[in-house]
Order: structure tokens, then sequence, then C-alpha cells
């Protein structure tokens, strides 16, 4: 069954080149990978869903941050300050289909760089 857009359902909907731009700029980038360390400092041990931070630096527009705030939360992962987590089991972020949660990592709150 065809959406209005005339995507399947949960296919990616191509972005115009302007909003593509934007995601990558390393400001934004920063903003996320910010973002996600602070929600998951607040929430004391509990996880968090990506598009929490994307509606907290996207606004109207939260939903074509989705690609970027994951790949920033695989970077963090690397980093071992997130842990992707499916169903409450670790799980490769850059692999796992479908919706995901970000724990916080082992070096989440010691963490100095890039904060």
């Amino acid at each position: 069954m065809m959406s209005e857009s005339g995507t399947e359902p949960g296919a990616a909907i191509p972005r115009s080149p302007e909003t593509a731009e934007t995601t990558e700029t390393p400001d934004l980038r920063d903003r996320a990978a910010a973002s996600i360390r602070d929600l998951l400092r607040q929430r004391n041990g509990k996880t968090i869903c990506p598009s929490e931070t994307a509606r907290a630096i996207g606004g109207d527009d939260w939903r074509d941050l989705m690609p970027l705030v994951r790949d920033v939360a695989a970077g963090l992962v690397d980093q071992g300050q997130v842990i992707g987590q499916q169903k409450g089991e670790t799980v490769d972020i850059a692999a796992a289909r479908g919706p995901i949660r970000l724990a916080p990592g082992p070096t989440l709150n010691g963490t100095t760089s890039n904060d």
C-alpha cells in the first residue's frame, strides 16, 4: 500500500539537496552528540529514543534528522558513550532495523572530550 507521498510504508523518503546539506553540517552533528549525551545524563541510567534528540535539535523538521542522529549515535557507541538497544538487547546501530533505544555507555559520565 502506497502512502500519500507515493512511497511504500517504511521506505526512505527522498530528501532535497538543501535538506541533505543541512543535516550534514559539523555543527548539527556536534549538537546531536551533545543532545544525546545530555538527555542520557538527565535520565539517570534510563534509555532514550533517538527521536528525542532529533526533536530537540530539529524542531518541526525533526524527522529529516533521524538518519543523522542514528549515525551520530553509532559514533558515540564507538567511543563507549552510548549503547544501542532493541528490546533490551545490545545491537549494532548501523545494522539494526526498526526502532532502537540509546542507553548510557561506560564512558558517558567520565567523558571530557567533545562535551
